[in-house]
């Protein structure tokens, strides 16, 4: 599943490349999508290469390669994990033989998955709603649909459904839970498919987990650490690097509390 950035992003490429043979440049994909900062659209196309939709190749400017678009666009044979065949491989350049067509970046909020909803630059995630006591040993508290233990996703702002927790591993203040998708937290005990209850706040303690909305777009579950004017955000697995910000790229949207896990 793509988010609406990662969509929008891998569209406006193909359409580039298919009106001029070349991918547009990492400023022209910045204005494109309106980001405020490359380094957003750097973290955009690390996620479709990870997800198959694009390929980097080596020892070329603008080396990068389309070779599937997502399900609901016209051209091409489905792949085997899922969208439309762009590339037949890796020699072939993506303009060519494609059978798509994409005039133009689509409208924004035509995508809108399910368990993410995308929220332009800098936008305030809505407050979930209030849990509620439903009797002396249970507490029900709303689940916000998923968190990305790894690559980012969307800002995370529906209300899927609800959870009965135990009160004792509550705090005071507001909270609300996430399904885990990763597994960039499995030396810190989190794992893939696991329910995180998250406090929600705005400010955290160095080594704290938290929910971090990464330049108003991007949701993640990391441990944080501060140095100076930076925020870095750590994962629990040595597979993936700690990624470094500035203070005004990061809002903190809540504090890991509690974790509930099926077997």
């Amino acid at each position: 599943m793509l988010t609406e950035k990662q969509k929008d992003l891998l569209l406006f490429i193909h359409a580039r490349m298919q009106e001029r043979g070349v991918p547009p440049s990492f400023d022209e994909m910045k204005d494109a999508l309106d980001l405020r900062s490359k380094s957003g659209i750097h973290r955009l196309i690390t996620a479709l290469v990870e997800r198959g939709f694009i390929r980097r190749l080596p020892h070329r400017a603008r080396a990068i390669e389309v070779i599937k678009l997502p399900d609901n666009q016209t051209g091409g044979q489905t792949g085997q994990n899922g969208g439309q065949n762009v590339a037949p491989n890796a020699g072939q350049h993506a303009g060519h033989n494609s059978g798509a067509s994409v005039a133009s970046m689509p409208q924004r909020g035509g995508f809108q998955p399910s368990v993410i909803e995308g929220s332009g630059p800098r936008a305030s995630v809505s407050p979930p709603p209030p849990s509620h006591i439903i009797d002396a040993r249970t507490v029900s508290i709303p689940v916000m649909g998923r968190i990305a233990a790894g690559t980012p996703i969307s800002a995370i702002q529906n209300h899927t459904h609800d959870i009965a927790v135990p009160p004792d591993i509550l705090t005071n203040g507001e909270h609300f839970a996430l399904e885990v998708k990763g597994d960039s937290m499995i030396e810190a005990g989190i794992h893939d498919g696991d329910t995180v209850i998250i406090r929600r706040c705005n400010n955290a303690e160095n080594g704290d987990i938290i929910v971090a909305l990464v330049e108003g777009e991007e949701a993640t579950l990391k441990r944080l650490r501060k140095k100076g004017s930076t925020i870095a955000l750590e994962a629990a697995n040595p597979e993936f690097k700690t990624r470094i910000f500035g203070p005004d790229q990061i809002d903190i949207q809540g504090r890991l509390v509690g974790l509930l896990r099926r077997y």
